[in-house]
């Protein structure tokens, strides 16, 4: 019972922080900024990086990204470098996937950490902030739905899967997931699309539901390949800093994964309509 109410706060606590701050921009980055340092350090005790090289990578992207106009007085080149930066983010995911179905371990050879650490980790936080400001002026609702929809299809793919779950979706990473979990969390994400449509009035209900896909889809497959990382390195939780969750890159591992494809999907919806 302690157990439940320490989980239950520090998850109310993690959840009224995060959209306390989405609501004003110069908060988000700061929020962004501090988790993308614990969740960069955890991530490089997975795969037993010890380097403050990353540190710098991410704190140099994410400054660059985040104050380019301000500090340029200019977009121009923010569009071209964007672009780059997406391409190679989810390139990088890519063969983390194919990691993920074709290897019995993720490689890890010290070019590869690198990688990880700049094109999985920091550039997500990275494309999380772009995310928050893709409308102008400052709307948060697009990435606190996005957040909606993670959270919907964590905890339905948990209650479907605990009640009804028979078929394992990957077993020898994740024994407690299933297929009928994962199905049930992408229904009632998809139907939580449209309430999303309906009361933040950003997008419309069938980018929402296409949405609810992508994240449902990419935001699993973010959660098997960390997982994976810390079935490699043979620990429960990716560190200790939310009592009853681990760590916070527990909690922001879907996320994580589907920031790159939700940015590029708002992107190819700019030259679309």
């Amino acid at each position: 019972m302690k157990e439940t109410l320490i989980r239950a706060l520090s998850g109310l606590i993690y959840v009224l922080l995060l959209i306390g701050c989405l609501f004003n921009a110069y908060a988000v980055m700061v929020l962004f900024f501090v988790f993308g340092l614990i969740c960069l350090g955890e991530f490089q005790k997975l795969i037993q990086l010890k380097s403050i090289v990353p540190y710098f990578i991410f704190i140099l992207l994410y400054s660059v990204f985040g104050s380019w106009q301000l500090l340029l007085n200019t977009n121009m080149g923010l569009d071209e470098a964007t672009q780059i930066l997406t391409v190679i983010s989810i390139f990088v995911q890519l063969f983390l996937i194919k990691d993920l179905f074709s290897t019995k371990k993720i490689p890890l050879f010290i070019t590869k950490r690198f990688i990880l650490s700049t094109f999985y980790i920091s550039s997500a936080f990275v494309f999380l902030v772009l995310i928050a400001n893709y409308q102008t002026p400052y709307n948060p609702n697009i990435l606190l739905g996005s957040f909606i929809l993670v959270w919907v299809n964590d905890s339905f793919a948990y209650l479907v899967g605990k009640n009804f779950g028979k078929q394992k979706l990957f077993e020898k990473i994740s024994p407690k997931k299933t297929v009928e979990g994962f199905l049930g969390g992408l229904f009632f994400s998809c139907i939580s699309s449209y309430f999303i449509a309906t009361f933040t009035q950003t997008l419309s209900f069938t980018n929402w539901l296409i949405l609810s896909i992508i994240i449902s889809v990419f935001g699993t497959l973010g959660d098997l390949i960390e997982s994976k990382f810390k079935r490699q390195a043979s620990v429960k939780d990716s560190g200790i800093i939310m009592p009853g969750h681990g760590g916070l890159l527990d909690r922001l591992d879907s996320i994580i994964f589907a920031a790159p494809f939700i940015y590029l999907f708002l992107r190819i919806l700019q030259y679309v309509s």
